[in-house]
């Protein structure tokens, strides 16, 4: 038997730096805290336009606790619903010092940065599922050129809505 799971809820992350990573995410993501647990040295944030109790659960550990690179997660996934969302992440994240590069997976379009700790993660936009086509089952790495898919794709938005 399956889990009829229908998305990825929230993902947790331990931080050097709590107050760091909190400013990032607040100022990089428009995110909030929702709430904060000082006994664990743990925010958790949310969206600031979305509906989730929290999207994003950090807790300090110190740098001394810091060891990298090891098994477990390699990046977090963060959707758009336009490609101008996109683009726009595109120059938040370069203002935030935070761009690592950018890719074209077929059926999505993906900008990658990385957290003051390292972690590291993407922020991607889906095409619509009609427009899949043969990247139905592939996902290739091949270079973005975003000016083109905003061109192409302008105005379309791709998020859906989360079954409840």
């Amino acid at each position: 038997m399956s889990i009829p799971a229908v998305r990825l809820n929230h993902a947790v992350l331990f931080v050097a730096d709590l107050q760091r990573a909190v400013d990032f995410y607040t100022s990089a993501f428009d995110m909030e805290v929702a709430a904060s647990e000082p006994r664990a040295n743990a925010a958790f944030l949310r969206l600031t336009h979305g509906d989730n109790h929290h999207d994003l659960g950090l807790f300090g550990i110190g740098a001394d606790q810091v060891k990298r690179p090891g098994i477990g997660l390699y990046h977090l996934a963060w959707q758009v619903d336009t490609i101008e969302q996109l683009e726009q992440a595109r120059l938040s994240l370069a203002e935030h010092d935070a761009y690592t590069g950018e890719s074209s997976h077929g059926a999505t379009k993906s900008i990658y940065g990385k957290d003051p700790d390292g972690n590291e993660f993407e922020i991607m936009w889906m095409l619509p599922r009609e427009d899949w086509g043969r990247f139905e089952h592939e996902a290739p790495v091949e270079r973005l050129d975003l000016a083109t898919e905003v061109s192409t794709w302008s105005g379309v938005r791709t998020a859906g809505t989360i079954a409840r």
